[in-house]
C-alpha cells in the first residue's frame, strides 16, 4: 500500500531558519523590482498624476483647477502616485514571488488550482482598477460638479484627489475577487454553489453594504460597486461547476 505523496515530495525539508532567508529574498526582490520601476516612472510623475486627473479635469468649470493646500503636494503628491503606481505594475512579479515560496508546500492538485487563481485574481484586479477610472470616475465628477450649489467654485486638492481615486481603485480592485473567493470556497467544501445560489437575496444586499462602506459617500459609485459586484457572483457561481464536481469526487474518495 502506497503512502499518498506528501507536499514537496522529493525535496528535503528546509530548516526554519532557510525558511525565513527564502522569504527575506524573495521580499527584496519584490521591493527591488518596485523601486527599479519607480526610478523608470519618476521622471514622468506629473504626467502620470495630470493623465489620473483626466476624469476629473474633463468636468470641471472651465474656471476652476485643481489645487495644492500644504507647501510640499505639488512635489510630493506626483511622487506617491508614481510609487503607487510602480508597485501596481509591479503585482504581478511580487505575485509570483509568493507563489514560488508556497509551492513547494502544496500538493500537485493545488498548484494547478492556485497559479490560475493567482492569475486570474489579478486580471481581475486590473479590471477592477480600469472599471473605476474609465466608467466611475466621469459619471461620479460628471454628477459632482453638475450639482454643486451656485457661486460655488469646484476646486479640489491634489493630495486629497489622489487619496478618493485610490480609494476608489482599491476598492474595486478587491470588488471584482468575487469570482475567485466563490470558487475558493466551493473547491474548498467550506460551502456548495446550491448553499450559494440560495443566498443571492443576501449576498445583494450585502454588495450594496459593502459598495457604501469601500467607496466614497455618494450613491453612483456605490451603485456602481455593488452591481458589478453581484454580477461577478453569478459568473463565480457559474464557473465554479467543475470545481464543485472536484469537491464532491474528493469527498466520496
Amino acid at each position: 500500500m502506497t503512502a499518498p505523496p506528501e507536499p514537496g515530495s522529493g525535496d528535503r525539508e528546509m530548516p526554519f531558519i532557510e525558511h525565513l532567508i527564502e522569504l527575506r529574498s524573495r521580499l527584496l526582490k519584490s521591493i527591488a523590482v518596485v523601486l527599479l520601476a519607480f526610478a523608470g516612472l519618476a521622471p514622468f510623475a506629473d504626467r502620470i498624476y495630470t493623465y489620473l486627473a483626466g476624469p476629473l479635469l474633463r468636468h470641471l468649470p472651465e474656471s476652476s483647477t485643481m489645487i495644492a493646500i500644504d507647501v510640499a503636494s505639488p512635489f510630493l503628491t506626483p511622487f506617491k502616485l508614481a510609487l503607487v503606481v510602480a508597485i501596481f505594475l509591479t503585482l504581478p512579479f511580487s505575485l509570483y514571488q509568493v507563489w514560488a515560496f508556497i509551492a513547494p508546500g502544496l500538493y500537485r492538485h493545488e498548484k494547478r488550482l492556485l497559479l490560475p487563481l493567482l492569475f486570474f485574481s489579478t486580471v481581475l484586479f486590473y479590471a477592477g482598477a480600469a472599471f473605476a477610472y474609465f466608467v466611475v470616475l466621469p459619471l461620479v465628477f460628471r454628477f459632482m460638479t453638475a450639482t454643486a450649489p451656485e457661486g460655488v467654485a469646484v476646486m479640489t486638492d491634489i493630495a486629497r484627489y489622489l487619496d478618493f481615486v485610490l480609494t476608489l481603485f482599491f476598492a474595486f480592485g478587491v470588488a471584482f475577487q468575487v469570482p475567485i473567493v466563490t470558487i475558493v470556497l466551493v473547491w474548498s467544501g467550506i460551502t456548495t454553489r446550491e448553499k450559494l445560489a440560495r443566498a443571492r437575496p443576501y449576498v445583494i444586499v450585502a454588495a450594496f453594504v459593502i459598495g457604501m462602506l469601500l467607496t466614497p459617500p455618494d450613491v453612483i459609485s456605490q451603485t456602481l460597486l455593488a452591481l458589478p459586484m453581484w454580477l461577478l457572483y453569478e459568473l463565480g457561481l457559474l464557473f465554479s461547476r467543475p470545481f464543485a464536481r472536484a469537491a464532491e469526487s474528493r469527498q466520496t474518495t
